[in-house]
């Protein structure tokens, strides 16, 4: 029964609320009071085929100018520090001739072929005196041994004794340098074995 009431109230209340949207729409779609015209602002782009003249300041550079400009200044020297030299005069000496054997002339090694002999120098290059025993006053001998090749040339080459341990390099540069005719026996050359030789350094006032 309630719900049959609300029914009868609700469909007339929802008729007349149907009835005055629609009214209002038709108000609002004829209304011709409203204003429809609305300020508008121009846009105006204007294009020149003429380029402007763009004003360069250039400067005049003249030759007093390039005068006047002060150069760089120069890199700060440096000194060089050098190895005071030594004052005293150097010698370097060759030492005694290397030890050979002697020939032995009795019993049975007697040998008449007077082509044998024992090995011979032929050039023996000075050492240079080392710069470092000379800027410190040091003087010494170095004692040598080799063996000569039958093509003359020290190999194997030793310090046996050496005053300083500045003089062994220099003397091993000094005997590969040197030359020496090669042992013979027999009409042909031969190995020398154990050939010793004394280097001496000394420096003189």
């Amino acid at each position: 029964m309630a719900s049959l009431m609300r029914l009868l109230i609700g469909v007339p209340i929802a008729a007349v609320i149907t009835f005055l949207l629609f009214t209002l729409m038709q108000i609002l779609i004829f209304d011709d009071e409203a204003p429809l015209e609305e300020a508008s602002e121009e846009l105006r782009i204007t294009i020149s085929d003429v380029a402007e003249d763009i004003q360069v300041r250039q400067r005049d550079l003249t030759l007093d100018d390039v005068q006047q400009a002060e150069p760089p200044p120069p890199p700060p020297q440096i000194p060089r520090q050098a190895a005071d030299a030594p004052t005293e005069d150097m010698q370097t000496t060759m030492g005694q001739i290397p030890d050979f054997d002697a020939p032995n002339l009795t019993g049975a090694q007697v040998s008449f072929d007077v082509s044998d002999r024992d090995a011979q120098p032929l050039v023996r290059i000075e050492p240079q005196y080392p710069p470092r025993a000379a800027e410190r006053g040091v003087s010494g001998n170095c004692l040598m041994e080799f063996d000569v090749t039958p093509d003359g040339q020290p190999t194997n080459i030793r310090v046996v004794n050496c005053s300083s341990s500045l003089f062994e390099s220099t003397s091993i540069r000094a005997v590969e340098r040197w030359r020496y005719e090669p042992r013979i026996e027999g009409g042909n050359a031969v190995w020398r074995r154990g050939v010793r030789t004394t280097l001496d350094y000394r420096m003189e006032g």
